[in-house]
């Protein structure tokens, strides 16, 4: 059974755009760009376009001083090109000495907050039965070779 308290919704069809899909194109041709839009492009308009204007002032710019500066490059190219290489080998020197330095110290940390979580008595019972645990099995498994060794050698001297 429904409820009959609770409201019962309906889709209501409204035929005024004429009916389907093409009705519906119909109206929004007629109906054009909202207000908002047209302030917003033009409002937008002079800021894209002076932006534009200062990129290619920039561009141009740019290619003027590579136009200027290509001659003098190659005048002083003996100098500059090992000049180049060595900053470059320079600042990836120190980059590298950095990473390693950060590197060490971190592994350094992670060490020192490893012993710091661990308790070292523990460690160093569980250090001790091992030991113990191992002379024990040795001791045995020698005890046992011995004992081969010399049944095997009594077993010799019978025959």
């Amino acid at each position: 059974m429904a409820d009959r308290s609770q409201p019962h919704h309906q889709l209501q069809v409204h035929p005024q755009y004429g009916g389907g899909a093409k009705g519906f194109q119909q109206h929004r041709q007629q109906q054009g760009p909202s207000t908002g839009k047209v302030l917003a492009v033009m409002a937008l308009l002079p800021v894209g376009g002076t932006l534009l204007a200062l990129a290619g002032l920039t561009l141009m710019g740019t290619v003027i001083g590579l136009l200027v500066s290509i001659p003098v490059f190659l005048l002083f190219s003996p100098v500059l090109v090992p000049a180049a290489v060595t900053i470059g080998l320079a600042v990836g020197g120190f980059l590298t000495s950095g990473a390693f330095g950060v590197t060490g110290l971190s592994s350094l940390s992670w060490v020192l907050n490893f012993f710091r979580q661990t308790s070292v008595p523990e460690q160093m019972d569980l250090a001790k039965r091992r030991v113990q645990d191992a002379a024990a099995y040795a001791g045995q498994k020698t005890k046992d070779v011995g004992q081969e060794i010399q049944s095997k050698a009594q077993e010799g001297k019978r025959t």
